[in-house]
């Protein structure tokens, strides 16, 4: 990674373009002519490809390559069942929400039941980025308030006020003034207080200094796996404290499970429900269509109404019903399929694998996650625990060159980020440790 890009992990670096291929090298000069330098690549050799089905991505010459990152495609890359969906629908009708018809209310109905009776209103929209900035308005209207606490290293979207909520993104995007951050639940280099209590402790704190500032709390905004921080799903059960004390204040509790939800975490559809907690609002996005860009938010029905009764919602594309076609074939193929329980089970599996590999190499300091969302943290000192960010580095890119993509997460960028697709079967989990074991014993 650039000097120059330290805020995107495993960034492609255009100063090294020359080092590329002919045909890599002239893609890449269109990109940047066409596109500008606000877009970025992954890995020192960039991936190019032309096509997908299930877990594979192919390149133009045919080379396959498994994807052990992409939870957009989260059914699996080209879906049969979900082509056809699109297909079939944009093939009869795709217009907006302000006519009436039964797609978008079958899929909203069908979404809602997957979710506790308290939510049981939805809106959609397009991306992710969207669905969190639209939950944001929801949250000040109805708090009266503007304030929001987000964790250290979050990332919630694209759009200004989701942006100035993400420090993810790094001093070149400054956080807005209303906007407070609290650690993430890291029970592997703050073990000596418990995970929840701590968490619960700097909620508090910052709910108290925006108080102290004149600034009313709105919102406590976290994905419930804290996936941009480093990846962390244990304990469950702290986040319902972390909802008393936000809603205490006069604010609610969003759960974002753009990246959470959808039965990653395998013994739960949303990742809220393993902390035992019911959310005000819940934003959704990436894998709701499996590529094709639908998102949205379900919430308490007293949150929209407040907001409606005020403000006339439209998105001219958010819940057109060709969207909600592809979101009702993902909804069937989890179901139909076992995705859940194979993300359950073949997630466990995974997950022992890298266990048994931090037995074997030192390098490895911690491994948590749950279902097919996986961290693995790397350090090059277990006892002082320092993050080993440029071994990741080599690490992310040597599985690329073996044909196995995956990437890096957290503040350092030391973490293993593996999230695959929902069909990710046991052979491609034993692939993907087996080019891992290889990797490591020449590090």
């Amino acid at each position: 990674m650039s000097s120059k890009d330290q805020r995107m992990v495993n960034a492609f670096d255009p100063a090294t373009s020359s080092q590329l291929p002919a045909r890599e090298q002239a893609l890449i000069q269109r990109r940047q002519q066409s596109l500008g330098k606000a877009y970025r690549l992954f890995y020192e050799h960039p991936v190019h490809v032309t096509r997908a089905e299930g877990v594979w991505l192919y390149d133009p010459d045919g080379k396959p390559y498994l994807d052990v990152y992409n939870n957009v495609a989260s059914v699996g890359h080209s879906h049969p069942r979900v082509v056809e969906a699109i297909a079939r629908q944009a093939a009869t009708l795709n217009t907006h929400t302000r006519y009436l018809n039964e797609t978008i209310l079958e899929y909203a109905e069908r979404l809602l039941a997957t979710f506790p009776a308290a939510i049981s209103q939805a809106m959609f929209t397009c991306t992710g980025s969207e669905a969190n900035d639209l939950a944001l308005r929801l949250a000040w209207n109805v708090s009266g308030g503007r304030g929001v606490i987000v964790s250290n290293h979050a990332y919630h979207g694209v759009t200004h006020s989701v942006a100035e909520c993400s420090p993810a993104f790094g001093p070149s995007v400054p956080l807005g003034p209303h906007v407070r951050t609290v650690p993430p639940p890291d029970g592997y280099r703050h073990g000596e207080e418990p995970v929840g209590e701590r968490f619960v402790r700097h909620v508090q704190a910052a709910i108290e200094d925006l108080q102290r500032h004149g600034i009313q709390p709105a919102a406590l905004l976290v994905d419930t796996l804290f996936t941009s921080d480093g990846v962390f799903a244990d304990p469950p059960g702290y986040l319902a404290r972390a909802a008393e004390a936000i809603r205490a204040a006069g604010g609610v509790f969003i759960a974002d499970e753009v990246q959470a939800g959808f039965a990653r975490s395998g013994g739960h559809y949303w990742g809220f429900q393993r902390h035992g907690v019911v959310p005000d609002i819940v934003t959704m996005g990436k894998p709701m269509g499996n590529g094709h860009p639908i998102a949205g938010l379900v919430a308490r029905p007293e949150i929209i109404d407040a907001f409606g009764s005020k403000v006339r919602y439209f998105n001219t594309f958010g819940g057109n019903p060709v969207s909600c076609a592809a979101g009702m074939a993902v909804l069937d193929v989890i179901h139909d399929e076992g995705m859940q329980q194979n993300a359950r089970d073949t997630g466990a599996y995974l997950k022992a694998g890298f266990e048994l590999l931090a037995e074997k190499y030192p390098l490895i300091g911690d491994v948590r996650g749950v279902g097919f969302f996986i961290g693995v943290e790397m350090v090059s000192d277990r006892q002082q625990k320092t993050p080993a960010s440029n071994e990741t580095s080599r690490i992310v890119n040597a599985l690329r060159d073996k044909r196995i993509l995956i990437s890096a997460t957290g503040p350092a960028g030391n973490v293993l980020k593996v999230r695959p697709q929902l069909v990710f079967a046991q052979e491609h989990a034993d692939m993907l440790l087996d080019a891992l074991d290889n990797i490591l014993a020449t590090l």
